[in-house]
């Protein structure tokens, strides 16, 4: 039976029987803690599920670099987050104290940073990075479609995909 005929939870959990250990082995090389490894091992089966579920797994010749694929782009959402996180912290610490939000305040900032980072990492490279030209830096539209190398046309086009984006993430 391969692996498109079994049910996704047979199909992960075969998956995760053969590789979790391997996976979470080079996973706390890379990272240098065990804790990381271990969650971002299980986010990487769990998106294996998910993918499975919505039948966009393709049937997997090579598992291993498949798996491998995931983690990366978890360890890149990982890594970004967390710098995302210290700007935030090192902002804090040059406010004057007066002016610093309580604990829960800012429990509640560094969270709303997360979603609106995943909300744009779900974005396809090229329309993040229109959004974020027009939005954080200003630009007019052909001054973004000359950064992206692309026409007013397209970053027209780029905008409306990210609004739409946004919108429906807010519902």
């Amino acid at each position: 039976m391969t692996t498109s005929e079994q049910s996704p939870a047979l199909a992960v959990q075969r998956l995760y029987d053969a590789h979790h250990g391997w996976l979470f082995g080079w996973l706390r090389r890379r990272l240098g803690n065990s804790a990381d490894a271990a969650d971002l091992a299980q986010d990487t089966f769990a998106g294996l599920l998910g993918a499975y579920r919505r039948r966009a797994m393709p049937d997997l010749q090579e598992p291993r670099a498949y798996l491998t694929t995931i983690a990366k782009r978890l360890m890149a959402d990982m890594y970004r987050r967390l710098a995302l996180e210290q700007a935030y912290l090192e902002a804090l610490a040059a406010m004057p104290e007066r002016h610093a939000p309580s604990e829960e305040q800012r429990l509640a900032i560094l969270q709303t940073l997360r979603e609106v980072d995943a909300l744009l990492a779900a974005l396809p490279e090229k329309v993040r990075a229109a959004f974020l030209l027009s939005q954080l830096d200003g630009l007019t539209y052909e001054q973004i479609g000359a950064e992206l190398g692309v026409s007013v046309r397209t970053v027209k086009r780029y905008m409306a995909d990210a609004f739409t984006h946004c919108i429906l993430a807010a519902e």
